[in-house]
């Protein structure tokens, strides 16, 4: 494992990065939504009960995501499902049912999305992190990349953005969560965003680990004008005592199966 460099940046700097604000808007605070569904394993509006599926004392049981549940867990957690945005009306795939882990999916549908997306979308059903010490941990090692598998002749690149945080001690993530839950909801619908990933707060360093995949590093920077991501923003500053922020391009080779992660070096990614 290859440990990040810790290279902060203080919460009175949060309104000074464009980017930070875009990504802000669908990654910290906890999971957007109100009630949990499953993501849909063969049309998107198909809805699983969690509460049919798991027991709630099952370490790899899906948490019931609120403003408290992730920042301090009843149970242990050993599995933290990725957050996929719903397809558009009328798209649908055949997904591995063999396994016990399983994504959620927002309330909106995307009101779009290309082929080599769809396909990615697919593939990170069963996104999920390697070690447990994430937070502190490489994007490229932290998580199962090796087990997303596309078609071999996909040719693509995704923008993804990765927030690395300290909540400040004692901050109300209340309103936060709900400014944070619409802002979310609202990126889908206005489309690009395809998987939004939180984890938990170290328990001894309190730091933690969220990622947002898009479809292009447009669709991320659009997200900064939107009214509920402005609103979300005027909370944030107040919650964080630090944050950094990174972001990666994600590209689909022909010939190969797998991502290739790296850092973002400059211009336009995706479409």
């Amino acid at each position: 494992m290859v440990a990040v460099a810790s290279q902060w940046v203080p919460r009175d700097h949060l309104h000074g990065k464009l980017e930070a604000e875009a990504a802000l808007s669908s990654l910290e605070t906890g999971p957007r939504l109100p009630q949990i569904q499953q993501a849909p394993t063969t049309g998107p509006d198909q809805k699983v009960s969690q509460d049919d599926a798991h027991d709630e004392h099952d370490p790899h049981a899906l948490p019931d995501f609120d403003k408290t549940s992730l920042t301090a867990p009843s149970h242990p957690i050993l599995y933290l499902p990725p957050l996929l945005s719903k397809l558009p009306e009328g798209y649908s795939y055949q997904v591995d049912h063999s396994s016990k882990n399983k994504p959620l999916s927002t309330d909106t549908h995307l009101p779009d999305i290309d082929p080599a997306s769809l396909q990615l979308h697919k593939a990170l059903h069963k996104f999920q992190p390697v070690t447990g010490e994430y937070a502190e941990t490489s994007y490229e090692e932290a998580f199962n990349w090796d087990e997303l598998e596309l078609p071999e002749d996909a040719e693509r690149e995704w923008y993804a953005v990765v927030f690395r945080s300290k909540r400040k001690e004692g901050s109300d993530g209340g309103p936060l969560y709900q400014a944070d839950r619409l802002a979310h909801e609202e990126a889908v619908h206005n489309g690009g965003l395809i998987l939004y990933w939180y984890g938990i707060p170290h328990p001894e360093t309190g730091l933690n680990l969220a990622t947002c995949i898009w479809q292009s590093r447009k669709h991320a920077i659009a997200a900064n004008s939107q009214p509920h991501h402005i609103s979300a923003m005027r909370l944030a500053a107040a919650s964080y005592e630090r944050y950094e922020l990174r972001r990666y391009r994600l590209s689909k080779i022909p010939g190969e199966r797998t991502l290739r992660v790296a850092p973002y070096d400059g211009g336009d990614v995706g479409w």
